[in-house]
């Protein structure tokens, strides 16, 4: 008897882990897309990984040392990812924390921009995702943004 329950708990926890894993791995997924996109300047391939209303925040300091937020348009980010700039837009993230819920997952990812070669500026990216018949979404995206004191 002990050594079923033991074996069911087993299974359980092997089908629970794997499940988690699979998210996961859809998660990262539907973030690399993005970062692809961007360095490839395809606003197409870009659009397939945001949720229809998908919103992105910026939160930075102003001139006077507060912190402000801006609010960006997914199209107008789309936009000037489609349009032929100088340089590469190569973000790269280190994945932190991913939590998930049912069909809500939140990724918290500190990350350095460059423009080509050339830093630019560090920060972390927290992204809000969900799980749709498609796939998983990004929802939104806030960020931080600073020249230095980056994350390592």
């Amino acid at each position: 008897m002990k050594k079923l329950l033991l074996l069911n708990f087993l299974l359980l926890f092997s089908i629970s882990t794997f499940a988690q894993q699979s998210a996961t791995d859809g998660i990262k997924q539907s973030i690399k897309t993005m970062f692809d996109a961007m360095r490839k300047g395809d606003s197409t391939l870009l659009k397939s990984v945001f949720a229809k209303e998908m919103v992105l925040q910026s939160v930075s300091t102003n001139k006077e040392g507060k912190a402000v937020i801006s609010t960006d348009s997914a199209n107008d980010f789309a936009k000037a990812i489609g349009t032929p700039h100088n340089g590469v837009y190569d973000e790269r993230i280190t994945y932190g924390d991913i939590k998930i819920d049912g069909d809500l997952a939140s990724v918290w990812a500190p990350y350095k921009f460059y423009l080509g070669d050339k830093f630019s500026h560090c920060g972390v990216d927290v992204f809000s995702l969900m799980k749709t018949a498609d796939g998983w979404k990004i929802i939104y995206i806030v960020d931080t943004r600073r020249k230095d004191n980056c994350i390592e």
